[in-house]
């Protein structure tokens, strides 16, 4: 089978390595749940190359990505339950029917004009899904309050702030950005607490609570978590090679350095990078 640009190539390679006759065992083996991880994991190395600016690197990895859209879809099909055009044919459907004012005669101009128009038509799809789901006897869904719509496979970190911001649009939420930083200040406080008490089960709630505290913070000052945090954790690594390297050259192992010794590298590290 020759490399093709035709989306029917790749839809051919899935069906030839989902083939019980000749196919590959180890995707033959594959359900929705195990593949599931791998593509929360193609998308999280989408954004990662995004946020590296490696273009090279973000073709593949949207390359894998659709891959996983692809396997989804052939397992579906084998199903009877849709195929990859059903998917297809569903989001056009869904992109044209909630852009009215590109492909209809709304007069939507501004974002703000936009986003209204987007949640009226989300929750008219939302009513019309409930009522197909009633005429073909099958149960409502289950999360069909305010919070609805969030999947709980999110990464945590993600999934806080599109609660958070869920809860926010029926007035859930603080107006002023200085007392969720308040709120932080409070859950730091109750930690504390907890720490000095060494109770280990709500020492892990109230760092959980602080984490959700900091999401929140981070969605009141406009700050994309999820980027912020990935740029800490790239700049974590950049310092921490930094004291290695600078240990090596010294004739020292990182375990026998001490934290004194790294800590003034780590500062040493700092002050290199706001030189630059």
């Amino acid at each position: 089978m020759e490399k093709s640009r035709d989306i029917s190539a790749l839809l051919k390679v899935m069906e030839a390595l989902r083939s019980p006759d000749g196919g590959c065992p180890w995707d033959l083996e594959q359900t929705f749940e195990t593949i599931a991880p791998y593509t929360l994991e193609e998308a999280a190395e989408v954004a990662d190359a995004i946020a590296r600016g490696d273009m090279l690197d973000l073709k593949d990895e949207l390359g894998d990505l659709l891959l996983q859209v692809v396997f989804h879809a052939r397992m579906a099909q084998e199903q009877g339950l849709f195929d990859f055009g059903s998917v297809v044919e569903a989001i056009t459907a869904k992109m044209i029917r909630r852009h009215p004012h590109v492909f209809g005669n709304a007069g939507a101009k501004t974002q703000d004009e936009v986003n209204i128009s987007w949640a009226q038509i989300k929750a008219q799809e939302k009513a019309e899904r409930a009522a197909a789901r009633a005429k073909a006897g099958m149960p409502p869904d289950e999360d069909s309050g305010v919070l609805a719509g969030v999947p709980a496979a999110l990464p945590a970190l993600a999934r806080a702030v599109k609660l958070q911001s869920k809860a926010s649009t029926v007035g859930f939420d603080w107006n002023d950005p200085l007392q969720v930083l308040a709120k932080n200040r409070e859950e730091c406080d109750e930690l504390e607490a907890e720490i000095r008490q060494d109770n280990r089960a709500a020492i892990n709630e109230e760092v959980g609570d602080l984490l959700f505290a900091v999401a929140n913070l981070a969605r009141h000052a406009d700050v994309d978590a999820e980027a912020a945090l990935r740029q800490t954790n790239e700049k974590f690594r950049r310092r921490f090679a930094y004291i290695e390297t600078a240990l090596v050259q010294r004739g020292i192992a990182p375990e026998d350095a001490g934290l004194v010794a790294m800590d003034a590298l780590w500062d040493e590290a700092k002050a290199a990078e706001r030189s630059t």
